[in-house]
């Protein structure tokens, strides 16, 4: 079939995105779900960093590639072997696969399935297969997702089902900016009631952090970014005192009101300079945790004595540590009780033909979410 798709043909487009257009509109054509794969009509689709460090070349990827890997639909048609999804059933894509056989996924780690992320890497579905084509060359997918399109097809280990009456707005979200940063709070930090908690870097994800450090109890929640507009969101989202990054002493600020450092620190902006302010703002015996993807090489140099002798405890964290079956209807009942308003972070709702506009907004900080509708 054939559906319009937003097509990356190559990296490193100078920006402004509007004018260059690095992301092209256009007809490919998509092939049926293969056997264990579903296809999808996407209903909404969120503008993510991860989809903007492909675009600018921070994290190369095969080209060309159709984008997205934050979204929601409705499910079309079933592979062979796909028995327990039905046509127009709602779903949320997550954007790493998980094959359900390897050692990792055997532990109950399937964010660090070994198939996911080698097919990932190549652009490919976790079966191997490209469904993907434009004038008779292979399309790559984005994250086994390309969401930034009519229509998918994505491997059932991408999908969650999600009850019917969820907006696909919201539900969108639930699929990347929700499970990284409130994963990254109660799952890879196991944040404690009463604790206190830094989040350095404000977008979907550290505003996530945030309203998940709020849902977890943390008497203080500082957020520090150089946006005053995100400080400001970041103050009626919970938290309980803001530092503008830009401030030269912003480690001591935060050191200050925690009485020495906080408890966690996350780093959620992709920038080795903000991991390590949020290194030096946790306390002794803290945990530190980033779940920023700076360009590849990127390294931190870490105060080894400090390290063992302030016990202290540096995480990477993908995907918040998550099992998305189980967390994803975790964090939308917590929504729905109103004790994780993800619905604020959203910033724009546009149409698929204003893509590029939008990822110059996301580049320049001016925008948190936006949500392409279909």
């Amino acid at each position: 079939m054939q559906v319009r798709a937003a097509v990356l043909q190559e990296m490193n487009v100078s920006r402004p995105y509007a004018e260059n257009k690095p992301l092209a509109i256009t007809d490919i054509e998509l092939a049926p779900p293969g056997p264990g794969e579903v296809l999808v009509r996407i209903r909404a689709a969120g503008l993510c960093h991860s989809d903007l460090s492909v675009i600018n070349g921070d994290r190369p990827r095969p080209m060309p590639m159709a984008l997205g890997h934050e979204a929601a639909g409705i499910v079309e048609a079933l592979g062979e072997g796909v028995v327990d999804l039905q046509q127009g059933d709602h779903v949320v894509m997550v954007f790493m696969p998980s094959c359900g056989h390897c050692l990792p996924c055997a532990e109950g780690r399937p964010a660090l399935c070994e198939p996911g992320a080698a097919s990932n890497a190549a652009g490919t579905l976790v079966s191997g297969s490209i469904r993907l084509k434009y004038r008779g060359q292979s399309v790559h997918h984005h994250l086994g997702v390309s969401a930034f399109a009519e229509y998918a097809v994505v491997s059932r280990n991408s999908l969650v089902k999600i009850d019917r009456d969820l907006p696909f707005v919201e539900a969108a979200l639930f699929g990347c900016a929700v499970l990284t940063g409130v994963g990254a709070v109660v799952n890879t930090a196991k944040v404690t009631a009463g604790s206190t908690t830094v989040v350095i870097g404000l977008g979907g994800v550290g505003l996530a952090a945030v309203l998940g450090a709020r849902a977890a109890g943390a008497s203080k929640i500082i957020a520090v970014d150089l946006s005053p507009e995100k400080l400001s969101l970041a103050k009626e989202l919970g938290a309980t005192a803001v530092v503008n990054g830009r401030d030269e002493d912003a480690v001591e600020q935060v050191r200050e009101i925690t009485a020495g450092g906080a408890d966690y620190a996350f780093e959620m902006a992709g920038s080795v300079r903000a991991l390590e302010n949020a290194f030096k703002m946790t306390k002794r015996g803290g945990i530190t945790v980033t779940a920023g993807l700076p360009p590849p090489g990127a390294a931190l140099p870490v105060n080894v004595v400090q390290l063992v002798g302030e016990e202290r405890t540096l995480k990477g964290s993908y995907i918040g540590t998550c099992v998305p079956v189980r967390d994803i209807p975790r964090f939308i009942a917590l929504y729905r009780d109103g004790r994780l308003p993800v619905n604020r972070l959203l910033t724009g709702r546009l149409k698929l033909e204003e893509i590029n506009e939008g990822f110059d907004r996301l580049h320049d900080g001016s925008a948190v979410r936006q949500v392409i509708e279909f």
